[in-house]
């Protein structure tokens, strides 16, 4: 009968392998190496080793994951602010000409006689307006390197121009519409035939022709189409769609300026809802209001629709900019011309946009500011109602009754205390 040997004949190649060591023998043979060679390398599992490779390749993955989610959100955020700077900020000039101007006055605020030029004025005036839009700008300006503030600013004038490319679309179909309606002109205004548009039609014409002349006196009319030097269509002079019932007054060209309903209807339109621009009627400073707000909080209560553009920028009153752009929008929509562009003719668009903002901010003195500052709350009211919530200014609260009656319950206390 043959015994049994219990005696391992594994390989003794095998023990020497890093991968087949048992516990024992692996700690010996570390500790053999490290008193022998310390340089080498303690031997390990091939499975440890790829489990160890494969997280790190999975941490390495997530991390540019993650990298490249956070330029996407912040592309998306800069591209949707950036969508606020044609409306609200400037129409043409490039955000790189604000921010030198800003950094040019900086350094030279030290030269006390130093003129500056009425356009160095509107530089500086839009770099300002741009802070009071974007107010996290100017900190990133100071935070980033070139390299970095390079992006912010394509990625800022990208939104900005399909902004404005968006608008230029949506008013195409509401104006036309409009003039349409108001005057039952024949043919009718095509939106997608720009070529129906302009002086050629006797619609859009009489809108277009400045407010000097008459557009329903035949020597007008033809001089304006032949484009005579006796009539010259130019930014020099106010469209008769400013006006108020196109009614003007040449000895007060300020009485119904900027108060047409179709200005008001295209301000709503962009910045705060399509349908909420049906929710103006009349051209009145009451009493239309008041039911337009009844109207407006009726149709919330049934309507859930998408933020507009003045929650998103945060918008609570109307400015100059603002009407400014809206104006010049609804002249490129009246107008015969088929893409955006600065000169349309002898119509310089950028200087429009420039002479509507003088208009509310170059003023000769208080008299005429209060005129202004008037129109401003009628736009105001028109596009946002009558809350007046953001102007409860700590100064305007505290001569109010809540604390005004605070105030005196401490005098009270106080007399009482020191009559003890």
């Amino acid at each position: 009968m043959t015994s049994l040997n219990c005696t391992s004949h594994s390989n003794p190649s095998d023990e020497s392998k890093p991968g087949n060591l048992s516990s024992d023998d692996s700690g010996a043979q570390i500790q053999q190496l490290i008193h022998v060679d310390p340089s080498q390398p303690i031997p390990t599992s091939t499975k440890a080793r790829a489990k160890r490779r494969i997280a790190a390749l999975e941490e390495e993955l997530e991390t540019l994951r993650q990298d490249r989610g956070t330029k996407l959100r912040k592309t998306t955020y800069y591209v949707a602010q950036g969508r606020a700077i044609r409306r609200m900020v400037v129409l043409y000039t490039s955000l790189e000409d604000l921010i030198s101007e800003n950094d040019r006055r900086y350094e030279s605020m030290h030269l006390t006689d130093e003129a500056t030029t009425p356009e160095q004025d509107n530089l500086q005036a839009g770099y300002l307006e741009l802070t009071r839009t974007l107010p996290w700008l100017h900190g990133k300006l100071g935070e980033f390197d070139h390299e970095e503030c390079e992006g912010m600013l394509k990625k800022l004038k990208k939104g900005a121009d399909a902004a404005r490319g968006d608008d230029t679309s949506s008013l195409k179909d509401l104006v036309a519409g409009w003039v349409n309606q108001e005057f039952r002109p024949s043919p009718l205004i095509r939106p997608d035939d720009k070529h129906s548009h302009g002086f050629a039609s006797d619609a859009c014409g009489k809108l277009l022709c400045p407010a000097e002349w008459d557009w329903d006196q035949a020597c007008v009319k033809a001089g304006i189409r032949n484009r005579t030097t006796k009539y010259i269509v130019s930014e020099n002079s106010w469209p008769l769609f400013m006006y108020k019932k196109y009614k003007v007054n040449s000895n007060n060209l300020e009485e119904g300026f900027l108060k047409l309903k179709l200005l008001v209807l295209a301000f709503k339109a962009i910045f705060t809802s399509p349908s909420s621009a049906k929710e103006i009627d009349g051209d009145g400073d009451g009493a239309d209001i008041l039911e337009n707000n009844r109207c407006a909080r009726r149709k919330s209560d049934q309507l859930k629709v998408k933020t507009c553009v003045t929650s998103i920028i945060n918008m609570r009153k109307v400015t100059p900019c603002a009407i400014a752009y809206i104006v010049c929008q609804v002249r490129f929509a009246l107008s015969g011309v088929s893409s955006w562009r600065t000169v349309d003719g002898d119509f310089d668009y950028e200087i429009f946009w420039t002479n509507i903002v003088a208009f509310f901010e170059v003023v000769p003195g208080p008299v005429t500011r209060c005129r202004v500052d008037k129109l401003l709350e009628w736009w105001t009211r028109k596009v946002f109602g009558t809350n007046h919530r953001q102007d409860l200014t700590p100064d305007v609260v505290s001569q109010m009754s809540v604390n005004s009656l605070a105030e005196q319950r401490r005098m009270l206390e106080d007399a009482a205390f020191d009559s003890e």
